[in-house]
């Protein structure tokens, strides 16, 4: 008899398994979904800027002159605003083209300045041809200064021949200093 009973008990599982798979499934339920809690609002970095570095001004060197002083003009000419020119010529060499360039750089800079170009010779020759011969270096050294942009109107030129040497040695020496184009500063600026 047991063993009937183990198989009744067996059908009737079986049984009751279909009838289980038949019926309606049990609804699963839906799952909650929750929303986020708000996030408060969070500030902007901030980002801190390092301090500007100070500015230093350089204090201006005691041994250099005043910018914008005559004095200034004749440094950056070079020592003096003063170029020279070989025997009985007129025609600039390459160091008197770069000494008027920097004063047509200064002049150009300092434009409340007019100047006078003189024109110097030698003693040797007689004084009208040395007094036409320094009017040509003059002009030769204010035609190149126009050239560099400076206006013909803030410059005029003047010959002294051999009436005004810088140097009284009446030898090569003395002679190559006297042939020389001088530009001299009249008005404007400090001095």
């Amino acid at each position: 008899m047991t063993m009937k009973y183990l198989i009744l008990g067996t059908a009737c599982a079986m049984t009751l398994a279909a009838c289980a798979s038949t019926a309606d499934p049990v609804p699963t339920p839906e799952p909650v979904v929750q929303a986020p809690a708000p996030v408060a609002p969070q500030p902007e970095p901030v980002f801190e800027q390092p301090a500007p570095a100070p500015q230093v001004i350089a204090a201006p060197d005691p041994n250099l002159p005043i910018p914008g002083s005559a004095e200034d003009f004749a440094y950056r000419a070079g020592g003096e605003p003063r170029v020279f020119f070989g025997y009985d010529r007129y025609d600039l060499s390459n160091d008197a083209r770069n000494a008027l360039r920097s004063q047509a750089d200064w002049l150009n800079q300092y434009a409340s300045y007019t100047a006078v170009v003189e024109g110097h010779a030698d003693e040797r020759g007689t004084r009208e041809y040395n007094l036409a011969l320094a009017a040509r270096r003059a002009d030769s050294v204010k035609a190149f200064l126009v050239s560099q942009g400076v206006s013909p109107s803030r410059l005029t030129s003047v010959s002294y021949g051999k009436e005004r040497p810088i140097d009284a040695r009446s030898s090569e020496a003395g002679w190559a200093r006297n042939r020389n184009g001088y530009t001299s500063l009249k008005s404007g600026g400090q001095s």
